[in-house]
């Protein structure tokens, strides 16, 4: 019995999910040890505050990843996400609301129009996801002739910025509380239950009675919708909208969400690990450009 209880307590040690929190740990000092102070309250603040960002984008790349899939277009939906809000808020908190319909609704449409292909077009997800993220900055370089206009609203400038009680900001509040969700979702929900089923064998599930294709649609439109988010909250923290605010998010989500222990063919892993692989990520390039490593060795 005792030794069942071992075996069974060192696997979970060994799980990815859990291995990514140790690793994460051991960065944190190497960095506190490299630049004294890195740990400090005020630069923890900042850390997260950056984290939140791509941890919400990440969100939707955990579920289509789950599925074994994956989703290229989330760094122009982020981008036509903080353009569309930063020109209709125009600095004004009486515009925040409609902004962020606006947002959402373009996150409908995105995450419709790629499942649509990937589910009844039976265009890979790899090709129609990059195709649509193409066609996105396309419409939005038209739609701002390369110079972007519009601020962020006072209100989600402070939600985003400011830090409460001089350590944790409204963003990182927000995205706990998402991550709570999604982890309660993926755990202890029938649509959680069936995304796993489905990125371990989507034939096996189809045949078992599920939806398949309602709960693949429903996992793009959802990454669309969280990359829109994403973006809107990006608008609070710098301020206006850049053609290019969104052009590292495809390839930092994919590394957030593995590097938290998710398989990239799908069925196995979870959020809990994507939260430290967001982290992650952002303490790595923190830390390579503090101490003055170029962005190519980056």
């Amino acid at each position: 019995m005792r030794k069942l209880l071992v075996s069974k307590i060192g696997a979970k040690l060994l799980s990815p999910q859990v291995a990514v929190y140790v690793i994460l740990g051991v960065v944190l000092l190497i960095a506190q040890m490299a630049s004294p102070g890195y740990l400090a309250p005020n630069h923890v603040a900042g850390i997260l505050r950056l984290s939140s960002f791509l941890g919400i984008a990440a969100i939707g790349q955990t579920f289509a990843i789950l599925i074994g899939g994956i989703d290229l277009s989330i760094a122009n939906t982020i981008t036509f996400s903080n353009i569309i809000a930063a020109q209709l808020m125009a600095g004004s908190n009486s515009n925040m609301v409609i902004a962020l319909l606006a947002v959402l609704f373009m996150g409908v449409v995105v995450g419709v129009i790629n499942a649509s292909g990937i589910r009844y077009l039976k265009i890979p997800p790899f090709i129609m996801t990059l195709g649509v993220g193409t066609i996105i900055r396309g419409i939005f370089l038209i739609f701002t002739s390369g110079t972007p206009k519009g601020n962020a609203a006072p209100l989600l400038r402070a939600f985003c910025g400011q830090s409460l009680y001089g350590f944790v900001s409204g963003i990182v509040l927000m995205w706990l509380f998402l991550s709570v969700v999604v982890v309660l979702v993926l755990k202890r929900m029938p649509f959680g239950r069936r995304v796993y089923s489905i990125g371990t064998n989507e034939q096996a599930s189809q045949y078992s009675g599920i939806a398949t294709k309602r709960i693949v649609f429903a996992v793009y439109v959802l990454s669309a919708v969280f990359s829109a988010l994403a973006g809107y909250f990006l608008v609070g923290y710098t301020g206006t909208s850049f053609l290019d605010v969104g052009t590292e998010y495809n390839t930092t989500t994919i590394a957030a969400v593995v590097i938290g222990g998710t398989a990239i063919t799908g069925g196995k892993g979870g959020y809990v690990g994507t939260i430290a692989g967001a982290i992650m990520m952002t303490v790595l390039n923190d830390f390579l450009t503090i101490v003055n490593i170029p962005t190519a060795g980056r």
